[in-house]
């Protein structure tokens, strides 16, 4: 394999046509630039050089070598500049799947910081469900995956680590002030699809019953202007109340029934530069 170094001074030397001006360029004595051209000629098995005078000159093959040398160098130097604007954080992008409520409440706040900490990183966005979005990061498709659980106990697939960010609490939505969902067994309900409702299902559980749902929409806006318009009552998280609250509706907050959001990543630590600034980024505003 060719060393770099002796490619340097060989297109050194071309560039100036001389070893002297070659070995100032490079600091090196004009000796210790002769050696490393006799090894680079031993090392091709190519005649690189043809004495001329007190000098030398590129032969064919010796200028067809410096002139790929140049190139290669030009482009070990721009790699190089990348991966420091990568580990400098001035360059590159972190790609994020996000459940629906976090995107609008929280990933606009989380955005505007990391472009002030790091301008030249990209953020990218995708609104998906959690599992969609853990199995996004164990494809390599994105490089965060915001979730939440209700069970602190749910296992992990391997290979995942949680980062905690908050706990979110549940609310009821009504239009009355009755503050307990037991209060509610008779009503109708508005809930998401079978199976986004399964929380909302084990709350009226506790309480001993098994809710009506009349009307079923995923979208957190539609569910609340359902309910200021006297057709159910519903539960909500309260990133969803963050993101938008409808003024026609009363929010009262279900007493231990969180749940628990987090940044997930793939892989052992420690995690890539852009990954470890978005990570510091939503720890410090979530």
């Amino acid at each position: 394999m060719l060393d770099l170094n002796r490619l340097r001074i060989l297109a050194a030397v071309a560039r100036h046509g001389s070893v002297t001006a070659a070995a100032a360029e490079l600091h090196y004595s004009q000796p210790s630039v002769s050696h490393h051209l006799a090894r680079l000629e031993a090392e091709t098995g190519a005649q690189l050089f043809q004495r001329a005078g007190r000098g030398i000159r590129l032969t064919e093959a010796g200028l067809v070598l410096a002139e790929r040398a140049t190139e290669i160098l030009g482009r070990v130097e721009s790699a190089s500049a990348e991966l420091d604007a990568h580990v400098g954080l001035s360059a590159g992008r972190v790609r994020v799947a996000v459940f629906g409520s976090a995107l609008v409440a929280l990933m606009p706040e989380v955005s505007a910081e990391l472009a002030s900490r790091h301008p030249g990183l990209r953020l990218d966005l995708v609104d998906t469900h959690p599992p969609e979005a853990i199995a996004m990061l164990r494809a390599g498709e994105v490089d965060v995956a915001v979730v939440f659980r209700y069970d602190e106990t749910e296992p992990d697939p391997p290979g995942i680590r949680l980062t905690h960010l908050l706990d979110d609490p549940t609310y009821l939505l009504t239009t009355d002030d009755r503050d307990t969902i037991g209060q509610h067994r008779d009503d109708r309900w508005v809930a998401g699809c079978v199976r986004c409702r399964a929380h909302l299902v084990e709350l009226c559980d506790r309480e001993g019953f098994e809710p009506e749902v009349a009307f079923t929409t995923d979208d957190m806006v539609g569910i609340q202007a359902l309910v200021a318009s006297g057709m159910g009552v519903a539960t909500i998280p309260g990133l969803a109340l963050r993101g938008h609250r409808n003024p026609d509706v009363n929010a009262h907050e279900v007493p231990g029934a969180p749940r628990h959001v987090y940044a997930a990543t793939y892989g052992e630590p420690p995690d890539p530069p852009p990954t470890a600034a978005l990570l510091d980024v939503l720890t410090s505003l979530a």
